[in-house]
């Protein structure tokens, strides 16, 4: 789909060790109208030092990487406060890398040999405020993230300034945990119905789009779940 006419592009920096995976991903998003590739680093040091010359949006990063790698990245992207949203794009399958990341607030992870339209779609993605991660990646790293979540009755205070409540908090909990709706149904002992309503109240409130915004942002806020199911 073509962008609309009038648009400001998405700034994109790319961090990776290969000289021939950065020329692939530039002349990738060399031909897309909306993309502007602003700049590319050999490792994570050099981004950071070109992070006030070259303002990127959107970050694509490599997490291994000589002298400062993708995780360290994160961390000082994260101590600074940086507005760039950052895209793992890795060639691992070590999901505790992935839980690292995710920890670290990164909006995205994308696996190298992803589809080159699904990697342009997730830059657009990430930009526009969503979470993009490969479904096999969300099913092994998000229930080990949340099982690692503190149990505790505290209020969780959303976005928007409104509470979840308890029964919420519980759901929470079990979607966070990579429970659907009828899991979640039988462990509450309430019909598919009742949680697709809490569902949709609970997107609300959080001012999140689907269960995986909804899981990302419940973990990354380090949301104090009550006991579930």
């Amino acid at each position: 789909m073509d962008p609309p006419t009038e648009f400001v592009k998405i700034r994109v920096a790319i961090a990776d060790d290969h000289a021939i995976v950065r020329d692939g991903l530039r002349r990738l998003l060399s031909i897309e109208a909306d993309i502007d590739v602003v700049g590319e680093a050999a490792d994570g040091r050099d981004l950071l030092d070109h992070m006030q010359e070259w303002m990127p949006d959107v970050i694509l990063l490599d997490l291994r990487m000589p002298n400062t790698d993708g995780l360290a990245v994160l961390r000082t992207l994260g101590s600074e406060k940086n507005p760039a949203k950052v895209i793992i794009f890795t060639a691992s399958a070590d999901k505790n890398e992935f839980v690292q990341a995710l920890r670290l607030g990164c909006a995205g992870i994308v696996l190298k040999q992803t589809a080159a339209d699904l990697i342009v779609k997730s830059i657009r993605k990430v930009n526009a405020g969503e979470n993009w991660i490969d479904v096999h990646i969300a099913t092994a790293a998000i229930p080990q993230f949340a099982r690692s979540v503190k149990v505790t009755d505290a209020p969780i205070k959303s976005r928007k300034g409104a509470r979840l409540s308890i029964r919420e908090r519980e759901i929470v909990a079990l979607i966070a945990q990579g429970c659907k709706n009828k899991q979640v149904a039988e462990k509450m002992f309430i019909s598919e119905q009742t949680v697709k309503n809490h569902m949709r109240n609970i997107f609300y409130k959080l001012g999140v789009s689907d269960r995986l915004g909804l899981a990302l942002y419940a973990i990354r806020e380090r949301f104090h779940f009550p006991q579930a199911g």
